[in-house]
């Protein structure tokens, strides 16, 4: 099944699913909440579960938090190997992996960002057993001795210190055990998929317990890089992590956990969706492209590489003294991301990109949490936050650029004609070599105090009220050399220059204090003539002029710096109405610090610098960097940094539980105010402030357990956004207008029967699951493609999968598995983005086909 742009037809599927789905009601493992113990851990149909979504031990019926929480068993029954399958099972969450495999999007409700550069902070947090991960990089080992997975829904700035604005991912691993005892699993699949796992715990002595696991996943790839006959997304990557339980008494406790992980694979498979003006030029220059876009066919110049190194280890220390717990948690991380590929994406070898990156990251959080008897408990706490980021990037100009280009420009010798016009050397535009070389780097310190206060002035009535004081404070420093000798020299500049030279009556004019002396109508006359295409036609050059000149910061005008303060809080009630139904009403807050823009698109804001006509420096008005005497040619203006996201959000919602059925239900009506966009634009990225984002909905979910052994789970995501106000878009004033890519309606629904075979403790476990996204405009337009079509033709995508898997489980320990993921082969386009350099091309990500594969995993 393929989804591009659906109608009739995509209707009526939708329909037969959407039945089936009814009769299989379903959310694998998930209920609304955040940590739970492994010894507490339910079966799928129940609701009593230990969770921590408030950072203190509750039942997940008594906790009054939108949460989505998805068992270690689930994981293992529905084969999620990684946070990329899980919002199959997760309505609310959508996780994107684009250019690389460390480039992944996390979205909740619609909101998430921070995929492609490492100065934007995701919006959603991600946290590995209390842990902050803050590039999503640092969050893609496989899953591996997991608990549970917990998402909470909307802002969860006021317990957790460092970027939650749009919602938190929390993963919890299962603790060491004092009983010894393990897990050893390989499977294998289509693809020559090779996954092989083990987790081993137990005893050391009677107060130390210790766990080991490890994973392993190669597998061939999914698409086909035709022309160098290799292969292309693929998997390649291993996990390894090491535990330590101590517990000198039953008041104190310690674990340790220490952990590496790998990733070396040859990612991602781009599609050409639609072939622009250029694509003769790609054919012309001895390159091509595939534009059947689910060929899983590519052409590239390049084999695209990617590594990435994430290490690190933490201590949590928790005391018990009397009624209070105080919990200390320290965190020492370094993460290393390594990619080189055609940025082109065509086998003529135009351009290449290469990026090195280092994050190191120190958190430390304390807290200390009541448990009094009396109406009133608490929880304070404080958070400290130290990064550091450095990044060498660099742009390759490829043996073909410069015939391409000029095929593009309609005429094989139109750059030996500029050289000689503009006195540079023969064949040295776009010659073969380096393009731009960067350097950039960032520091990151943050602390925040955060707690609050419970007052049940009766017996279920809670009221709550909370609070998180964040400070911010970023450093940056950016560097960049661009080598490209045609976008060294402003077109405009060159021709009054040209002008001035070869007309006696006017003095030579090389610098603009030179330009600026001449009389006003003198300056008029020239400005007219070096504007105007037909009196200059070195202005048709402006489109190849891609890597101008960059201004470096700091600098006399630019600090290279941020600092962000902000106060948010929650107030909330709670109300048990019987022992089956809890209510509650909350309002909260959130916030997230400003982000930076760690790229070669980074540029002086508006009035720090304003550019002339035709990005004159000559005629430039006065601004501080043009007063200061530091800017450069083509120089002009942009973002640095994108200010601070704030956001709140209204909750109601309802919990319940009885015998053989639990309903969950949260209503919400959520707004970001200066959400931090950041889009492709077809040469560079534009990160600004999206004015102010809404969205309006409800999530929804049901576990029935009708008879023993059978569970049907459903969950549904209503989601109503909306632009309250974006004027500088990319793409034009988007306000009123519906954000692209949020689908009004996600489902998830799961049937799992377990078989038991009389009392042989052997038993037969199968499940089924479908997850749907309605049809929805993947974005509000592309800046170049859709610019030129008066913003039409917005691209659609509707998801349908169905996921199986049936596993014979032994009395003895051994389980022998079947399972498959995107059963129907469902197709359907990840996103799109203008032709790098390719005015009217449309590339994409094409959706993985189906994966299937036996398992065999022995228990001891």
């Amino acid at each position: 099944m393929r989804s591009t742009i659906t109608g009739i037809a995509g209707a009526y599927r939708f329909t037969l699913l959407a039945g089936a789905a009814t009769f299989a009601l379903a959310m694998p493992g998930t209920a609304f909440a955040q940590e739970q113990d492994p010894e507490v851990e339910a079966p799928e149909s129940s609701n009593v579960i230990i969770v921590t979504a408030s950072k203190r031990e509750q039942t997940l019926q008594e906790t009054p938090i939108s949460v989505s929480v998805t068992s270690g068993e689930t994981l293992e029954n529905a084969q999620i190997r990684d946070v990329l399958d899980l919002q199959t099972v997760t309505p609310s969450l959508r996780v994107s992996q684009l250019q690389s495999a460390s480039a992944t999007t996390f979205i909740i409700r619609g909101f998430g960002n921070g995929d492609n550069n490492f100065g934007i902070e995701p919006s959603v947090g991600v946290f590995i057993d209390g842990v902050f991960r803050s590039r999503s990089a640092a969050a893609l080992s496989d899953l591996n001795m997991v608990s549970r997975i917990e998402v909470l829904n909307g802002p969860q700035s006021t317990l957790f210190g460092k970027n939650a604005s749009a919602g938190v991912i929390s993963v919890v691993t299962k603790e060491p055990e004092y009983e010894f005892g393990g897990v050893v699993e390989a499977s294998y699949g289509n693809y020559n998929a090779i996954v092989v796992r083990g987790e081993v715990t137990g005893p050391i002595s009677e107060n130390i317990a210790f766990s080991l696991d490890g994973s392993y996943n190669k597998r061939d790839g999914y698409a086909r890089i035709v022309n160098l006959d290799e292969d292309l997304s693929d998997r390649n990557r291993w996990s390894a992590r090491g535990q330590l339980l101590i517990e000198p008494s039953t008041d104190f406790k310690v674990r340790i956990i220490g952990d590496y992980g790998r990733i070396d694979e040859v990612c991602c498979q781009v599609s050409t969706l639609v072939a622009g003006p250029s694509a003769p030029a790609v054919f012309a220059v001895g390159g091509a492209l595939d534009t059947n876009f689910f060929s899983y066919n590519t052409f590239l110049s390049q084999v695209p590489r990617n590594t990435v190194d994430n290490y690190g280890g933490s201590i949590q220390a928790d005391w018990n003294v009397g009624n209070l717990t105080v919990t200390s948690i320290t965190a020492y991380r370094e993460l290393k991301n390594f990619l080189d590929q055609d940025v082109d994406f065509t086998s003529a070898d135009v351009v290449s990109e290469l990026r090195d990156q280092k994050v190191d990251t120190f958190t430390q959080e304390l807290r200390i949490t009541s448990d009094f008897d009396g109406p009133i408990n608490f929880l304070l706490g404080g958070f400290y936050f130290d990064e550091s980021i450095s990044q060498d990037s660099r742009l390759t100009t490829g043996a073909d650029t410069r015939a391409f280009f000029s095929l593009l420009a309609g005429n094989p010798l139109v750059f030996n004609g500029v050289e000689a016009g503009l006195g540079l050397p023969q064949n040295s535009i776009f010659s073969p070599g380096p393009l731009t070389a960067e350097q950039f780097s960032m520091d990151n310190k943050s602390w925040s105090v955060f707690g609050t206060v419970d007052f049940e002035p009766v017996d279920g009535l809670v009221f709550t009220a909370g609070f998180n004081y964040t400070d911010d404070k970023k450093d940056f420093a950016l560097a960049q050399q661009s080598f490209d000798e045609l976008s060294n020299i402003n077109l405009v500049d060159a021709f009054i220059t040209g002008a001035t030279l070869q007309n006696p009556n006017l003095p030579d004019v090389f610098t603009r204090a030179q330009f600026q002396a001449l009389p006003g109508v003198v300056q008029q006359q020239l400005l007219a003539a070096a504007t105007n295409p037909a009196t200059n036609p070195l202005l048709g050059l402006t489109p190849f002029q891609f890597q101008p000149p960059f201004l470096n910061l700091p600098n006399a005008v630019e600090p290279g710096r941020t600092q962000d303060d902000q106060f948010t809080y929650l107030l909330r009630a709670a109300y048990e109405v019987s022992n089956e139904v809890n209510i509650y009403a909350s309002y909260a807050t959130g916030f997230k610090a400003s982000s930076i823009n760690l790229s070669r698109d980074s540029r002086p804001a508006f009035g720090d610098y304003i550019p002339g006509p035709g990005r004159s420096s000559f005629a430039a008005p006065a601004s501080p960097i043009t007063t200061g005497g530091l800017g450069v040619a083509n120089l002009t203006t942009g973002s640095r940094f994108a200010g601070p996201e704030k956001a709140e959000v209204y909750e109601i919602g309802m919990k319940a539980q009885w015998d053989g059925f639990g309903f969950n239900l949260a209503l919400f009506d959520q707004t970001i105010k200066g959400f931090q966009s950041f889009l492709f634009t077809g040469t560079g990225f534009q990160l600004n402030n999206a004015g102010e984002q809404s969205v309006r909905g409800f999530e929804v979910d049901a576990t029935i357990n009708p008879t023993d052994g059978l569970v049907f789970t459903f969950a549904a995501t209503h989601l109503d956004p909306k632009f309250n106000s974006f004027d500088e878009s990319p793409v034009g004033n988007l306000t009123g207008a519906r954000p692209g890519g949020i689908p009004a309606w996600s489902l998830a629904t799961s049937a799992t029967y377990t078989l038991e075979f009389g009392d042989s403790g052997n038993a037969l476990v199968t499940r089924v699951d479908y997850a749907h996204e309605s049809n929805v405009a993947i974005n509000n337009g592309l800046p170049t493609f859709n610019a030129a079509l008066g913003n039409t033709r917005i691209f659609q995508r509707e998801t349908n999968l169905v996921n199986a898997s049936m596993t014979f489980k032994l009395e003895n320990g051994l389980e022998i598995g079947a399972w498959a993921r995107n059963l129907l082969d469902d197709q359907y386009i990840i996103t799109v983005f203008d032709g790098v350099a390719q005015a009217g091309t449309v590339s994409g990500y094409p959706s993985q086909p189906r994966t299937y594969g036996g398992l065999v995993r022995f228990r001891f």
